[in-house]
């Protein structure tokens, strides 16, 4: 019998920052922003944990051309709408130079009982995340693939790299958001699964004992959605430009049918103990795509372009399938630009050059990352 191939539909999810438009600092979403965008996008649009956020979600979508379509309109309406209150969204997963403290949580029941369950640990979460969902309806699939698309998750993150900043210094680190958000239970790279019924084992084991109400509070890397017959990838920062969060969206959705790929010729990608991957994933955190990840295979620590031209030949096929292989080549420039955070970083370094102010230059990461935000649109 022949395996049924999924439809590995994709639904991009993104949390975006809130900033005044002549301070640059982050500012309160007042409520007319939120109704109005909700007017438009609908269940499309909603709060995030800090009242100075905002989250959209694409509809389920065949591929990436058709994604394109809906995060475009899904930003510009935020966009437009925040412009009436003298704000602009940012897609970056940390803000340059605002200070936590100065924030507040919405005021609803999810995000109260989050701050109260999770205390100081959660009040910090000034951070923001993109979610890449892929359709596999077969739970046990959906499993096993998660098994093996961990391997790639360093990559991906790596690409992603968006918080260089926070608490107005540079961290030194291209991804400073893992260091705030794995200060949170049940996060990191998912454990190995041998089947989608010992995942919901594991997780009624914890909501038989009340210690969380359900899967949705499982906040791995990459885990089955709670809500949709998906695997879900958390591993990214959020992207300040929109092509880039559809590059990482395609090569989601590519590597997931490839891995897949390799069962209906009776292969598999090789599972490496998470103590290994942990290494990667704490390379790609500190370095972005400057500096290279182990390939055990080798035992070797390979240059990162290296990794991506073999990824994109990799899954070529895939890309071919889903007319995504203009999308994913982009990946190709990412890496050599340095990815957001080095962008950021050389907005910082020109600003201070030419002002030789640390509080202006920071001002001009902002404005830079405003620009980007609206390049694509």
């Amino acid at each position: 019998m022949a395996i049924a191939e999924p439809d590995f539909t994709i639904g991009i999810e993104e949390e975006y920052l809130l900033v005044d438009l002549d301070s640059f600092a982050l500012a309160e979403g007042p409520p007319e922003l939120f109704e109005a965008c909700q007017v438009e996008l609908q269940e499309q649009v909603s709060p995030e944990f800090m009242n100075c956020q905002i989250e959209i979600g694409t509809k389920v979508c065949a591929t990436v051309a058709e994604a394109r379509d809906d995060l475009r309109h899904l930003r510009a309406c935020v966009a437009r709408q925040a412009a009436k209150h003298n704000l602009a969204p940012i897609a970056a997963s940390c803000h340059p130079f605002s200070d936590w403290r100065d924030q507040k949580n919405t005021d609803r029941d999810r995000y109260n009982t989050l701050k109260t369950d999770l205390a100081a640990v959660v009040r910090r979460m000034l951070i923001c995340g993109m979610h890449v969902h892929v359709g596999i309806n077969d739970p046990d699939r959906r499993t096993d693939l998660m098994n093996q698309l961990s391997y790639f998750l360093p990559h991906l993150l790596a690409l992603s790299c968006s918080s260089p900043f926070w608490q107005g210094q540079d961290t030194g680190l291209a991804c400073y958001r893992l260091s705030v958000f794995d200060n949170l239970p049940r996060t990191g790279l998912p454990p190995r699964m041998e089947s989608f019924s010992e995942f919901e084992r594991s997780v009624s084991t914890l909501v038989d004992l009340g210690v969380i109400e359900d899967s949705s509070k499982i906040w791995w890397d990459l885990r089955p959605s709670s809500k949709f017959p998906t695997l879900e990838s958390r591993i990214c920062d959020v992207q300040p430009r929109m092509e880039h969060a559809l590059t990482l969206a395609a090569l989601t959705q590519a590597l997931s049918r490839m891995l897949w790929r390799l069962a209906t010729h009776n292969q598999r990608w090789r599972i490496y103990d998470t103590f290994l991957l942990s290494e990667n994933r704490w390379r790609a955190q500190r370095y972005g795509p400057e500096r290279g990840l182990i390939d055990f295979g080798r035992g070797e620590i390979v240059d990162f372009p290296i990794l991506v031209d073999e990824i994109l030949e990799l899954i070529a096929a895939d890309a071919g399938h889903f007319n995504s292989l203009r999308e994913v080549a982009v990946a190709r420039d990412m890496a050599a630009s340095g990815g957001s955070s080095g962008r950021q970083r050389a907005a910082y370094a020109e600003a201070h050059e030419r002002t030789g102010d640390h509080d202006m230059a920071l001002n001009a990461v902002v404005q830079h990352l405003i620009n980007e935000f609206h390049e694509d649109l």
